[in-house]
């Protein structure tokens, strides 16, 4: 394929989905990664040229076979957007051991495994795009949040660790931290008194990704925070 390539890895119906819709307009094809292929397959045939890979992020294996057969099918990234989050809530006597296990491998080991697939290529290349989407819980941890947090926060301290060796690389290496409900079917019946100001609105999130993989090397971002306005903070 002639068209640069995109991997959005985590891909499900509410940012994973908008962010495939966003760089799919911005000319790009795109790789959708998720561990089951049902709802991406569908997306897929609803874009220009993308294609849906099973992926289990937790997995090494996984990730390098998908990679792979990215690599063959599609050709090398050049850009990268890891979506793939997600933690169990409790405090710290009541989560188990597994799930902060769990919770790290998505957010922080994936994180890497997935990056290093795309680093070589984009170093010959000279340029490129890695951004992960974060969480306010890589800043603070509630009570809720002991499985959570600590995973969102080591996948933050990759992510800055990552943009200072490669950024001189020419790599451009972003967070995205979300502080905000997001608009899904789901959190609207969770939350059916909130008014539609209240939620954060996936394509005008994944708006914002496009952007930081377009700036200029002049003035690349690390860092931003997108949030409705009426949110807390």
């Amino acid at each position: 394929m002639s068209k640069p390539v995109c991997v959005v890895a985590g891909v499900g119906e509410g940012n994973g989905a908008a962010l495939a819709r966003a760089f799919t307009g911005a000319g790009m094809v795109v790789a959708l990664l998720a561990r089951r292929t049902g709802f991406t397959s569908k997306l897929a045939g609803e874009l220009p040229d993308a294609r849906a890979y099973a992926c289990d992020v937790r997995d090494p294996i996984s990730v390098g076979e998908a990679f792979d057969r990215i690599r063959a099918e599609m050709g090398e990234p050049s850009t990268l957007v890891y979506n793939a989050g997600s933690g169990v809530w409790g405090d710290v006597e009541s989560i188990r051991l597994e799930d902060f296990e769990s919770a790290w491998r998505v957010n922080a080991y994936g994180a890497l495994a997935a990056s290093r697939q795309v680093i070589p290529a984009m170093k010959r290349a000279g340029s490129g795009a890695i951004i992960f989407i974060g969480a306010t819980a890589s800043r603070r941890g509630t009570p809720r949040t002991a499985a959570f947090a600590p995973a969102k926060a080591a996948q933050r301290s990759l992510a800055e660790s990552m943009a200072r060796s490669l950024w001189p690389q020419g790599i451009h290496v972003a967070l995205i931290v979300i502080d905000a409900v997001v608009d899904l079917p789901r959190t609207r019946r969770n939350m059916p008194d909130k008014p539609d100001t209240f939620f954060l609105k996936p394509d005008d999130m994944a708006a914002s990704a496009v952007w930081l993989a377009q700036q200029p090397r002049s003035a690349w971002t690390f860092e931003i925070e997108v949030r409705p306005f009426g949110e807390s903070w």
